[in-house]
């Protein structure tokens, strides 16, 4: 096992010290000393690890039974997931996930063939990519959907007004980081107004740095517990923070409504702190109307929508002067609450840019990038430009990149799609890498290039196959999730189709609903050679289960034409061992099945021939007329002529019709078909003499009947003649 980098010489494989080994704690309940330790490969990235303590010593201390609390417990088996996995997301929500994006999948990729045959057959010289990211940002809008959705409670009749934060599902940081590549890589058409998409961001998922750091949003659960037992709040450092807080990453509507928890508000206040109330209102009203770009504004939502940029720095000044023209006012004198003052002076110096201010309020680093762009360049772009100003901030707020989606936010900042792509995949796990791959690839030739060029070291396959077959592997390791990996290997054009022969050969076929699922998938994905394997494997394993009937069956639907005469000949071996009217009747059902055209030497002609012998035989002995005793009769000559039929079907076959020789009302035979069967029966009693002849199990008159019965009827048939 390898080894922690601190002790590399106790390791079997000696790890680099700057390696970060993660740890895994396995909570066994199982006393030591531990004996043996099994470790296994489970489904998927799962390990099984298996503890076991002594047989003597669970022994000795007479601990034969397993208690409920577990310190009797002679060993345990426990699962241990490797990688980092939202555990927000249950088993249950991850299987639902891993289905419901295969409709997208499949739609997005119909759509990739059919733009590119319309490229190839058009004179434009427009790049298909022009329009392909509507199509992508569709999908990503699909994905997204049933990633999950922030859903809010029923609301109440009456508003509590000391809610400001409302209660929702706890987010999915597999949804925040598929958020993020659609910002940055898809939403080309909203690529102008990325600081609003940035806001709307981070007030759904500030909650998930929230677990690593301390956030606005824990500060404001924080002050929301304290509310209720504040009497004046205005009192308190603690609200004059969080409300610099939330306006600083442009909460608007929970810092006006914090404002307006002010004291001055107070129908019992509002004479004595008129000018107070004033300034908050003012203040409260510069808040709610500030400018932003964005092309919509959600109904209810505080702020000024600009949809352009003109319109918006129009706007954007002149808020800024009537914020400078308030921050130099006079009322502020008359303001004798210093906690009132102080604090809106802080909120106009944030919606005037002040750094210091800014960085002040904020806690972590996403936070001040994000007021950054809000408050001092609402204007920014380019990629370049934001890379610096994350790094700046993160070294400002002394940050470590911890967080799997900061690791990925900085790698989509420094635009090094292998990390996003190796971030996608240590973080969120193959189906995040696997279906982010075609955001990656939606605006970006240089992305396409890098994703699907085929390389030497991966075998000739691109970055993207790789991926996919990953993905495939965690799919097919699983019984839940093994139908779906076909999909994504059929997109797979290097390996993708001989691996899903390897899958579907491999899946078991002990029932029939199992069979059809497979030829179904080879039926949608036209893989006619797979579904003709996998018949002709569910063939076998019914016949070598005893389950004769459903093998022919599958074995006939293959085609399989070798297998099906190796069966016809032992079912002719078979039944000529023993010819009973039993036996004969047990595999009757099969010889129908195989038909009279399967078979090597005629064996399987020869039993059919017998069968309407039988059945001839059947209908005299019922009371038929004496057409079918001639019948019968013609039935016994073509077998007892017939090259195929062996010797010892002979004595039985003449015993069967000793009835028929004896006809009353003629004879059914005539002279030289009489004079035939004696000849065979004379063979009949010179082959017995050889030792290795087949007795059969007839009594010991029945030759001399047979012989009375032939002879009996020739005489009869001269007489006819």
């Amino acid at each position: 096992m390898p080894g922690r980098p601190s002790e590399p010489e106790n390791a079997l494989i000696p790890l680099p010290t700057e390696v970060d080994v993660p740890l895994y704690h396995i909570r066994l309940g199982v006393k030591p000393p531990i004996f043996r330790v099994f470790i296994s490969w489970s489904r998927g990235n799962v390990l099984q690890v298996a503890c076991i303590r002594p047989l003597e010593d669970h022994l000795a201390r007479g601990e034969g039974h397993e208690t409920s609390d577990g310190p009797g417990l002679g060993g345990k088996v426990v699962e241990v997931k490797l990688g980092a996995s939202d555990p927000n997301i249950s088993e249950a929500q991850r299987r639902r996930i891993i289905y419901d994006s295969v409709p997208p999948f499949v739609l997005l990729q119909s759509r990739r063939k059919a733009f590119l045959t319309m490229y190839r057959m058009s004179s434009s010289s427009s790049h298909p990519s022009t329009d392909w990211w509507q199509q992508v940002l569709e999908y990503s809008r699909s994905i997204s959907e049933l990633l999950g959705s922030s859903k809010l409670p029923a609301k109440s009749v009456i508003e509590d007004p000391m809610i400001v934060l409302e209660p929702v599902e706890k987010p999915s940081s597999l949804k925040a980081a598929w958020q993020l590549m659609e910002i940055f890589y898809v939403d080309k058409h909203y690529f102008s107004w990325l600081p609003e998409r940035l806001v709307d961001w981070l007030a759904e998922y500030d909650a998930i740095l929230s677990e690593t750091h301390m956030t606005v949003h824990s500060q404001l659960v924080k002050l929301q517990e304290k509310l209720v037992n504040l009497q004046v709040i205005e009192n308190d450092p603690e609200y004059w923070e969080g409300l610099s807080s939330v306006l600083t990453v442009g909460w608007l509507d929970v810092a006006v409504k914090l404002l307006r928890l002010h004291g001055s508000y107070h129908l019992n206040q509002l004479d004595s702190r008129e000018t107070e109330n004033g300034l908050v209102e003012t203040v409260a009203v510069l808040v709610s109307t500030m400018p932003r770009l964005r092309h919509d504004l959600p109904v209810g939502k505080s702020g000024q929508c600009c949809k352009t940029k003109p319109d918006f720095i129009k706007a954007w000044e002149k808020w800024r002067g009537q914020i400078t023209k308030l921050d130099c006012s006079a009322f502020w004198v008359q303001c004798s609450h210093r906690p009132t003052r102080d604090g809106l002076r802080n909120l106009l110096q944030i919606m005037l840019g002040n750094f210091n201010s800014i960085s002040t309020a904020c806690f972590h680093w996403m936070e001040l990038f994000i007021s950054h762009f809000l408050y001092i360049r609402p204007l920014t772009v380019g990629f370049e430009e934001m890379h610096g100003l994350a790094l700046k901030f993160m070294r400002l707020k002394s940050s470590s990149v911890s967080n799997g989606l900061m690791r990925l936010l900085i790698g989509i900042l420094g635009e090094n799609t292998e990390v996003v792509m190796a971030e996608c995949s240590k973080s969120f796990g193959p189906w995040m890498v696997t279906h982010s791959a075609e955001l990656l690839t939606a605006d970006n030739n240089q992305n396409e290039i890098l994703l699907h060029e085929e390389r030497y070291n991966l075998g000739g396959i691109s970055i993207v196959e790789l991926h996919r077959l990953v993905y495939c592997q965690v799919l097919a390791s699983h019984p839940l999730t093994w139908q779906v990996a076909p999909t994504y290997l059929v997109s797979c054009p290097k390996q993708g189709l001989g691996l899903l022969e390897i899958l579907l050969s491999k899946q078991p076929v002990q029932n029939y609903p199992m069979i059809l699922k497979n030829l179904e998938i080879c039926q949608l994905n036209e893989l006619y050679g797979i579904s003709s394997c996998v018949k002709k494997i569910a063939g076998m394993h019914q016949w070598k289960h005893g389950r004769k009937g459903s093998g022919v069956y599958w074995l006939q639907e293959a085609r399989d034409e070798a297998r099906l005469n190796r069966i016809a000949q032992q079912l002719f071996e078979c039944i000529g061992r023993s010819i009973s009217d039993e036996t004969f009747k047990q595999w009757e059902g099969l010889i129908e099945l195989l038909g009279s055209d399967v078979g090597t030497a005629g064996g399987v002609g020869f039993l059919h021939r017998y069968r309407d012998f039988k059945r001839s035989l059947r209908q005299v002995k019922n009371g038929r007329p004496t057409r079918a005793a001639r019948q019968t009769v013609e039935s016994l000559i073509q077998l007892m002529k017939s090259p195929y039929t062996p010797q010892r079907f002979w004595l039985p076959l003449l015993h069967d019709v000793v009835e028929l020789l004896n006809w009353k009302d003629q004879p059914l035979l005539n002279v030289s078909e009489t004079n035939f069967l004696l000849k065979k029966l004379q063979e009949l009693s010179m082959a017995q003499l050889c030792p290795e002849f087949s007795q059969t199990y007839l009594p010991p008159e029945a030759l001399t009947e047979i012989r009375l019965a032939l002879a009996t009827n020739l005489s009869r048939a001269f007489l006819e003649e």
